[in-house]
């Protein structure tokens, strides 16, 4: 079994940073992908950023293009989302999740958090 939790969802002004993390528990051999997602009210949650566990380039969404930035810590089993210059637009419960794969598909991610609010105030 994996267990995901999430931390560092915060209120911020727009232009604003901050920093999500994910730890992971549990055997990582059911995994090899990891991912951010994010739902806003009344929206479908909606794939930001995911990283390979084993290196390579990430998958970044072009609405957080530029602004985001996934890396993974993979002594700590954590993964970060680095947020730069925050937009109301980007308010939303933020989920982190795993997956294993062959190639990439955002629907592929089994095992998620129970994900860390971020609001975004202009």
């Amino acid at each position: 079994q994996v267990q995901l939790v999430e931390s560092g969802g915060d209120s911020v002004q727009a232009g604003g940073s901050l920093r999500l993390s994910c730890a992971a528990s549990g055997y990582t051999g059911y995994y090899n992908r990891m991912g951010w997602f994010r739902q806003a009210p009344g929206k479908e949650r909606e794939g930001v950023a995911a990283i390979y566990t084993g290196g390579g380039s990430p998958v970044i969404v072009d609405s957080v293009k530029g602004r985001f930035t996934i890396s993974r810590d993979n002594a700590k089993n954590t993964m970060y989302l680095q947020m730069n210059d925050l937009k109301p637009e980007d308010t939303a419960m933020y989920y982190c999740a795993a997956g294993f794969m062959n190639g990439f598909s955002w629907r592929a991610f089994r095992y998620w958090g129970q994900g860390t609010q971020v609001t975004v105030s202009s």
